[in-house]
């Protein structure tokens, strides 16, 4: 009987054991079948607006409410060349950003713009409008053409932030709105979207030669230390320096060679500041056709330009960061 006894105590242990294991698997089992299920609905409609990006040239944006205040927004200075189709399309494009207050289009073309190109454009500016306030568009007419033309000083601009864009490049009015929130935090700075390094030219042993260093080398390293102007934000002070405190000797040289005027613009605010630029990542649409930096022997000629500059500022001033400013709410991971 005792034995009895203890050998049906032992059964009924070991049917509590495996109730109990089967009752935990069973959970473990329906909170991974939820966090699955959770995932593939977060995939669903984060998805599709991924493939709407991909797949619709339309650059779609949540509407947004616009400051009507123009001391805290911000204008596209943008600069242009012949390519009437791609500025239509810019233009007609950022008309919708919330904060933008104003457009200057630098142009530098023998020409003046046409009536028909005139109509347009501010037929798309006003389509854009919002409570009767719509974006003020300006042309900048120079009779010289210069790359120096697009850091020229603007006399009627209200804001304090610039955003320098050129004709053929497109960002999400989001994208642009996050970028400006950051440029309020480091005013002072140069925020932008396209980053940019330099390297001391170590493989020839010389330490006070410098190297330009391309996408892939920002990519493999994680270190900039500039932000092109063809997509940035800087304070309008600096239009005003490069005008008229720059060495003159630099934008002789930008003339001359029609290069290196971005390079020129990431020295004179390094310079004044001692602070590296701040880079914020964002999805970048390439509308028009490849530019100057396609051509063979273009990352030697940007490497002469660093070394030139370094010595008319008699000292390197640019300064390198690893720091990267991302929108988590448009990231998975962060």
């Amino acid at each position: 009987m005792r034995g009895s006894c203890w050998l049906n105590r032992r059964i009924e242990q070991r049917f509590r054991l495996l109730a109990i294991s089967t009752v935990k698997s069973v959970k473990i089992k329906l909170l991974l079948f939820f966090c699955v299920a959770l995932t593939l609905l977060a995939f669903s409609t984060t998805g599709s607006t991924f493939l709407l990006w991909n797949n619709n040239n339309n650059i779609q944006t949540p509407p947004l409410r616009r400051f009507t205040d123009s001391r805290k927004g911000y204008s596209i200075v943008m600069n242009t060349w012949k390519r009437y189709d791609l500025l239509k399309q810019s233009i007609k494009h950022y008309s919708s950003c919330p904060r933008l207050d104003s457009v200057h289009i630098v142009w530098s073309e023998l020409d003046p713009p046409s009536e028909g190109l005139l109509k347009f454009l501010h037929q798309a500016v006003k389509s854009k409008s919002r409570d009767g306030q719509y974006v003020k568009l300006r042309f900048d007419v120079n009779k010289e053409d210069s790359l120096n033309n697009r850091f020229k000083e603007i006399t009627d601009l209200e804001t304090d932030a610039v955003f320098s864009v050129d004709d053929d490049v497109i960002f999400p009015c989001s994208s642009v709105e996050f970028a400006f929130d950051v440029w309020q935090s480091a005013p002072d700075a140069m925020v932008g979207f396209v980053p940019r390094v330099h390297w001391v030219d170590s493989l020839n042993g010389e330490d006070n030669k410098f190297r330009y260093g391309g996408w892939w080398s920002v990519w493999w390293t994680g270190t900039y230390s500039m932000v092109l102007s063809k997509a940035a934000f800087f304070h309008k002070k600096y239009l005003s320096l490069y005008t008229n405190e720059m060495p003159s000797s630099i934008r002789e040289y930008v003339t001359k060679n029609r290069n290196c005027e971005d390079i020129a613009m990431s020295f004179l605010v390094a310079n004044a500041t001692g602070a590296p630029p701040l880079w914020v990542k964002a999805k970048i649409y390439e509308i028009g056709s490849t530019g100057i930096s396609s051509l063979g022997g273009h990352s030697i000629r940007r490497s002469e330009c660093v070394n030139i500059f370094t010595a008319m500022f008699g000292r390197m001033p640019l300064v390198y960061t690893s720091v990267k400013a991302v929108d988590s709410r448009n990231v998975w991971f962060w």
